[in-house]
């Protein structure tokens, strides 16, 4: 599966904007990311299992907010941060 990650994220995986990770749900595949990119995990998802607010996480073009959101073998994923300010 494609993941793409925000620029503000790039220090936990190598430098790349785009990675591969495996799972069957939104919760999988951030497992998998955080065994390949230790820390990812932590910077997404708070200590309640929870997508943390200021993150933005997109399932085939759908915001997502739930960790038990299926997920396909060819799927597109993106874990954007929200932008704020004014």
């Amino acid at each position: 599966m494609n993941v793409r990650v925000s620029s503000h994220l790039h220090s936990y995986t190598q430098g790349k904007s785009a990675v591969d990770a495996e799972g069957s749900t939104l919760a999988e595949l951030m497992a998998d990311l955080d065994r390949r990119f230790p820390g990812l995990r932590f910077r997404v998802i708070d200590e309640q299992d929870r997508i943390r607010p200021h993150i933005n996480v997109f399932v085939r073009h759908t915001l997502v907010r739930d960790l038990g959101c299926p997920l396909s073998p060819g799927d597109d994923v993106f874990i954007l941060g929200a932008l704020s300010g004014g």
